[in-house]
């Protein structure tokens, strides 16, 4: 080991003015170690998803009555309030750590050289949708575990997700003007894809919202129109319409990008969202006729985050932005050959 340089009053002010600029200076991290921070910061936001699902799915939701602290009197838990307590408090611990892998991700990128600002903007991003989704999750405990704050809240996960992937993608690609791999048509293809995709997930939240899982052991209202509770069978009839239409363009996508012959990036992302979408199509037939099991549903929500994932995928994949030689490794590894 080489000897710990010494820290001037100097650096010690710099650091304190702008702490990202000064580890920028003296750090440069490899192609992978950005690719991976990005890649970690999209697991942990599917993980704080499902952690989610799993405080609804045991009746924890409100396992912590109120919010910032876990009751008037303490900030954590207390043995008093068992299991529920511990799974609540252990999901908003959870936002702790997804906030150190953005912030790890947003270091990487910023200290990258060249400074890439495109992806600095997609971390802050990603932080400032997190400290709004942890608000957020404040108000639906405060109001009761009320369904269209629940549902906000997993939609704002899902813009989560998306600037994510967006951020990962980015990160394997150079900053040059984005070339189209495909046609027109078949890019207005995708886009309609991606918006029933959108529609899908927006109905899964009300299915939630009028379905059996409330999120406490209490009586929680469920959604409604007007005074009268929301058609839980019919909404989800809707939900697997919606999925059937998805599942249905995905599958003429793979021919069209087939007939044109188009290169492999996007036929493979095309592949992946086909085949991710039949396993969720599974779990959802297989819990709709078990009566909703918890480990099920649980799975569905992991579903819902890839299915989200795999079409951003396949959007992303239409075009490419070459990386500028002089940022190519000589020794190229494999993670940069994979197509997207």
């Amino acid at each position: 080991m080489g000897p710990v340089p010494n820290v001037t009053r100097a650096d010690a002010a710099q650091f304190v003015r702008n702490p990202l600029a000064f580890i920028a200076e003296r750090w440069t991290p490899t192609q992978r170690t950005v690719q991976r921070a990005a890649l970690i910061s999209l697991v942990m936001t599917c993980v704080i998803v499902v952690t989610g699902g799993a405080v609804r799915l045991t009746g924890s939701g409100l396992g912590c009555p109120t919010w910032p602290k876990c009751t008037d009197e303490s900030l954590t838990a207390t043995s008093e309030m068992g299991f529920h307590g511990v799974i609540e408090f252990g999901n908003r611990m959870l936002t702790y750590v997804l906030c150190a892998a953005v912030g790890w991700a947003i270091i990487t990128v910023r200290s990258q050289k060249p400074w890439r600002r495109s992806l600095t903007r997609y971390g802050w991003a990603q932080f400032w949708l997190v400290m709004g989704n942890a608000v957020l999750g404040g108000i639906v405990v405060l109001v009761g575990l009320n369904p269209y704050t629940v549902a906000a809240h997993f939609l704002l996960s899902t813009a989560l997700i998306a600037v994510a992937t967006m951020m990962w993608q980015r990160t394997r690609e150079g900053d040059a003007e984005p070339r189209p791999l495909v046609g027109k048509a078949v890019a207005q293809l995708v886009w309609v894809l991606i918006g029933v995709t959108v529609l899908l997930i927006a109905v899964g939240t009300v299915v939630t919202g009028a379905g059996p899982h409330a999120g406490d052991s209490s009586d929680v209202p469920r959604m409604n129109v007007g005074a009268v509770g929301l058609d839980w069978e019919g909404v989800t009839k809707l939900h697997a319409v919606l999925a059937w239409i998805v599942v249905t363009l995905t599958f003429a996508l793979w021919f069209v990008l087939k007939a044109v012959d188009a290169p492999r990036g996007p036929l493979n992302r095309t592949r992946d969202l086909f085949l991710i979408l039949l396993a969720q199509g599974l779990v959802g037939y297989v819990q709709y006729f078990t009566d909703l099991p918890e480990a099920l549903v649980a799975a569905h929500m992991l579903g819902s985050c890839l299915v989200w994932i795999a079409a951003l995928r396949v959007l992303l994949s239409l075009r490419e932005r070459p990386r500028p030689k002089a940022d190519v490794p000589t020794q190229v590894d494999d993670s940069q050959l994979s197509p997207v």
